[in-house]
């Protein structure tokens, strides 16, 4: 087996094939046609001696093989884009692709804020963002289809670091004539026996209502779920319940409906921290510490800055 006979060309084809179960959109992805990049798969799982695929009519599946082949491939380019990203950064930190992945409670409230900031001072920055659920991105980061992610802290998995960027304070979404409308903060006592409207499992923001409403799994609390905050804003304002809201959600993430008021709670005010996480292997250190230092020198006044020391991956 000759492995200095494997070109980054071939690798490149195969994660294609596997990330879109399909050998036909593979080819389009990758701008050749299909009979040019079947034949190069195939050449490579001849010199490696060992099918990749296993090709169904149904369309194609990573075999044990493959999928450790697919791990490694993704590993390499990451080292290959970090060689280029050395040769930028001699001009100017943050340049080139970098993959960030961001929970959707965070999402759409801090992008709109932060990114046109970003482009003005990182200009050869090209951001591709991933939003989904924790569980999720961890999976991405693991499987190095990430470098790096916001989001709630704590969070423990293997191989991940994690610099806390900011805290984030938690008010309470009312309906318009709800009683506590009144108050200018609310105790978490009083949500006692409220209903609290959640988000679906899988949100590290349900999880978080819960803790704060001192509530386990209930029938009333799995009653109404939704998969946005966006939702759940309308439902409190159909008088269907309260909600809990991220600081960014009621600051910067646009009006509230009419038929609902915002409260902070009374300090201790309970709150999320959110923070940077990343692979300890990731090459590009100095991506990593300078978008982290970015991000704490450029967030809205309604959440409180965790300062922090270098959040160099090698740290």
């Amino acid at each position: 087996m000759d492995l200095r006979a494997i070109t980054l060309t071939e690798l490149r084809y195969v994660v294609a094939v596997a990330d879109s179960g399909h050998f036909g959109r593979a080819a389009q992805e990758c701008h050749v046609s299909q009979p040019t990049l079947s034949t190069q798969v195939k050449k490579l799982e001849d010199q490696l001696g060992v099918p990749l695929f296993e090709r169904t009519g149904k369309g194609v599946r990573l075999t044990a093989a493959g999928e450790r082949v697919v791990e490694c491939a993704r590993v390499i380019f990451e080292e290959v884009r970090a060689i280029g990203d050395v040769a930028r950064g001699q001009r100017m930190p943050l340049s080139g692709t970098f993959r960030l992945g961001v929970i959707p409670t965070l999402a759409p409230y801090l992008l709109p804020w932060l990114l046109p900031r970003l482009r003005t001072a990182f200009p050869q920055l090209q951001l591709v963002l991933h939003e989904s659920v924790t569980a999720a991105l961890l999976d991405d980061l693991a499987g190095h289809r990430l470098d790096a992610a916001l989001l709630a802290l704590p969070v423990v998995a293997p191989g991940l670091a994690a610099a806390p960027l900011f805290d984030e304070p938690f008010f309470v979404l009312l309906p318009a004539a709800h009683a506590l409308r009144t108050r200018r903060c609310v105790r978490q006592a009083d949500l006692s026996g409220e209903r609290v409207l959640l988000l679906t499992e899988g949100h590290c923001l349900r999880e978080q209502a819960l803790e704060i409403c001192g509530r386990g799994r209930t029938p009333q609390d799995d009653a109404f779920r939704a998969t946005s905050l966006e939702t759940v804003r309308h439902m409190v304002a159909a008088g269907l319940g309260c909600t809990l809201l991220p600081a960014l959600a009621v600051s910067v993430g646009g009006s509230l409906p009419e038929t609902t008021v915002a409260r902070p709670f009374q300090a201790p005010a309970p709150h999320r921290r959110i923070g940077l996480v990343w692979r300890r292997s990731y090459p590009d250190a100095a991506a990593v510490d300078c978008l982290g230092t970015f991000i704490r020198t450029h967030l809205p006044s309604a959440v409180r800055v965790v300062p922090m020391k270098s959040t160099s991956p090698r740290h």
